[in-house]
């Protein structure tokens, strides 16, 4: 669980312009690459909580969808890897920190660095 100094932040990656392997193929390079950022304490896949009837696996990931736990100290940091990593890119990312969320999404870079500094924003009024 995180504590107050720390943050949750989503990543919705899905994209109807991206099959689903290409999809999972992004999701699983950017998770590997945020592991590797010091800044970040840990990255998830997001479990369906529905998965489809006889799935016999302990959880179906939903393809497309990460959670990220960074230290607030830490944030600005991570939102430059994603300026870098993902600009250009469709995506919707919602910010939680001290139990506030806020939700932005962007499909450019333009509209990335504008989400990205509301994020910022946001986490620095909590």
């Amino acid at each position: 669980m995180p504590t107050t100094s720390d943050i949750q932040i989503t990543l919705d990656l899905r994209n109807p312009q991206l099959d689903d392997e290409a999809l999972e193929k992004l999701t699983q390079s950017l998770r590997r690459e945020m592991l590797d950022l010091d800044e970040v304490k840990d990255v998830k896949r997001v479990l369906d909580p529905n998965p489809p009837a006889g799935n016999k696996a302990l959880g179906a990931v939903l393809v497309g969808l990460l959670t990220a736990e960074v230290n607030v100290k830490n944030i600005k940091a991570l939102f430059g890897f994603l300026s870098d990593r993902l600009g250009g890119k469709a995506i919707t990312m919602e910010v939680e920190a001290n139990g506030r969320k806020l939700k932005v999404t962007a499909s450019s870079q333009q509209e990335l660095l504008a989400a990205i500094q509301a994020a910022q924003q946001f986490v620095a009024s909590t």
